[in-house]
């Protein structure tokens, strides 16, 4: 989920859809992208009457162990300038790489479209390699196990591996997801989560929830254990919000308006008020001080 941090601004969200497992009801594929993208429309509208100004994208999702990778890729294709904004592939990834769905892939690449796969969660090095190499990913779902490719010397110097230089110089985004990291595995701790290397080497992070309901988390929780583990500032939190933001499947100049006009304004803010907050304690403790000293 991607969003701006104050109430009352603009917001942009993309929502993972996996069509393939709402047809038990008899629905068809086309029918479930409908029914869900006028949901959205709908909670854009009363947003909208409440003040709130948000746009809601699906990200069409394939299961990478089903077979129905290019029939959902055509499907994105088709509904992408009617509320879809792109296309992935989710699942386990031992024992089904994202070559398995090569078709799909040069399909969306033909059509221009854009895709993320999930890669370098739970598989390592190998999955990240296909799916820039092979496949053509513009972003990583998780990517985690690129800090494989990372080594750390006796004097605690780092150096990068080829693909991880390839992944940092290419500024591909790595879909982070720290919560659901720690419950599948991919990381022991949030203390040990690659998050914060990658932040110091300014790979193109991003912080997200993977799934609010199975996780149990949403992004201020995301944040919130990020700042009491590696006590982040707000300037962190823009940080991501912008790469977050650049790396969005939506046009160039909308980026950059959300960007110019929405996050970097909002975090001004924040900003503004945290400082504000900070002298008045400060003010506080020594007017109380000056009281306990006469």
């Amino acid at each position: 989920m991607r969003r701006g941090p104050r109430r009352g601004r603009r917001r942009l969200r993309r929502d993972p859809l996996r069509p393939e497992q709402h047809l038990e009801g008899g629905l068809t594929l086309e029918e479930v992208v409908e029914a869900v993208n006028e949901g959205f429309r709908e909670g854009e509208r009363r947003a909208r009457e409440n003040g709130h100004r948000i746009r809601v994208g699906a990200l069409l999702t394939a299961m990478r162990h089903a077979a129905r990778a290019l029939e959902i890729a055509e499907l994105a294709n088709r509904y992408r300038d009617l509320g879809v904004v792109g296309f992935d592939i989710a699942g386990a990834e031992a024992g089904f790489p994202p070559t398995r769905h090569l078709d799909a892939f040069e399909y969306l690449k033909r059509e221009n479209n854009h895709f993320t796969i999930h890669a370098g969660e739970a598989f390592g090095l190998p999955s990240i390699w296909q799916a820039l190499q092979w496949c053509g990913a513009d972003r990583l779902g998780h990517g985690v196990r690129i800090i494989d490719d990372i080594k750390v010397a006796d004097d605690g110097s780092l150096a990068l591996g080829r693909l991880a230089s390839y992944v940092r110089d290419k500024r591909i985004p790595l879909e982070l997801c720290p919560t659901s990291n720690l419950q599948t595995g991919a990381a022991s701790s949030y203390a040990e989560h690659p998050i914060g290397l990658l932040r110091r080497l300014h790979f193109r992070a991003t912080v997200n929830t993977d799934n609010r309901l199975m996780s149990g988390t949403s992004m201020s929780a995301e944040f919130q254990h990020l700042v009491s583990t590696f006590h982040y500032t707000l300037d962190d939190m823009q940080w991501f919000t912008v790469n977050a933001m650049k790396s969005a499947f939506i046009p160039f100049d909308e980026r950059l308006a959300m960007i110019s006009d929405v996050i970097k304004p909002g975090y001004a803010e924040l900003k503004s008020e945290w400082l504000f907050r900070n002298v008045a304690s400060a003010s506080a403790v020594t007017r109380d001080s000056a009281s306990g000293g006469s």
